[in-house]
C-alpha cells in the first residue's frame, strides 16, 4: 500500500493515444501527486494502480462494458469516469456500476489532482457538470483544425458509421444540437459531405483502437 506521501498511480484510460497524451500532459506538473501509469496498444500496464482514470471520448456505446471491466480488474483499485456529458442516466449507471469517481473535463489541471486525491482517500467523489466553462488542457482528435472536443466526438462517431440518430442517442444531445455540430466541423475541416467527413475522420485519427481495452484486460 501507498504511504499519504507517495504519489497517486493512475492509469490513464482512452481508445484515443491523443487524448490519454493530453491528460497526461495535463498532470505532469504534479508529479509529485499523481504518477501516470500510460496505456497504450504497445504496452500494457502489467503494476497495481490506485485509480484507472476513464476518459470517455467517443465511446459511449461501450462505456458500460469497458467500465464494467475496469471495476471488475484487480489491478485498478478504484474507478474514476472523466466526462463532459453528465446527463442523469449516465451518471446513475455509473454509479450502479460501482464508480467511485464521475469527473467533469471542466475541472482544472489542480481541481482534477485534488479530485484524484480524495478519491483515493477513500471518497465518491461527482464533480458538478460545469458545460459553459470547458477545460483545454487536455487534447482530441482535430483539435489543431479548430474543433471543439464536441465537435471531435461527434465526428468520431459519425466516422464509425453512427447516423444523426444514433449520434444524439449515444450522447444525449437533441437531434437539431447534433446537425448544428456536424456543420460547424464541416466548415472547420472544409468539407461538404458526410463521406468527406468520415474519409477526412480516418485519415486524421478518429477511429478507435479497442486494442486499448483488450490490453488491460490481459489480451494480447
Amino acid at each position: 500500500m501507498s504511504s499519504p506521501r507517495d504519489p497517486i498511480q493512475v492509469a490513464l484510460v482512452d481508445d484515443y493515444d491523443v487524448v490519454v497524451v493530453g491528460v497526461a500532459n495535463m498532470l505532469e506538473p504534479y508529479r509529485d501527486r499523481v504518477v501516470v501509469a500510460e496505456l497504450d496498444t504497445n504496452k500494457a500496464v502489467i503494476d497495481d494502480v490506485d485509480i484507472a482514470l476513464y476518459d470517455s471520448f467517443a465511446q459511449p456505446e461501450s462505456d458500460h462494458d469497458e467500465i464494467k471491466t475496469l471495476i471488475d480488474n484487480p489491478l485498478a483499485r478504484r474507478v474514476v469516469v472523466y466526462t463532459w456529458n453528465f446527463h442523469p442516466e449516465l451518471v446513475a449507471m455509473a454509479r450502479d456500476l460501482g464508480v467511485h469517481g464521475y469527473l467533469s473535463k471542466a475541472l482544472s489541471a489542480r481541481d482534477l489532482v485534488a479530485a484524484l486525491e480524495a478519491v483515493h482517500a477513500g471518497e465518491i467523489v461527482v464533480s458538478a457538470s460545469a458545460p459553459k466553462a470547458r477545460n483545454t488542457a487536455g487534447d482530441w482528435p482535430g483539435r489543431g483544425e479548430g474543433l471543439s472536443d464536441r465537435e471531435a466526438e461527434v465526428l468520431a462517431l459519425i466516422t464509425q458509421g453512427k447516423s444523426n440518430a444514433e449520434v444524439a442517442a449515444l450522447t444525449y444531445l437533441s437531434p437539431n444540437t447534433v446537425k448544428s455540430y456536424i456543420r460547424g466541423l464541416y466548415r472547420k475541416i472544409d468539407v461538404e459531405s458526410r463521406t468527406q467527413a468520415v474519409l477526412w475522420g480516418v485519415r486524421n485519427g478518429f477511429l478507435p483502437d479497442h486494442r486499448r481495452i483488450e490490453h488491460w484486460r490481459g489480451g494480447p
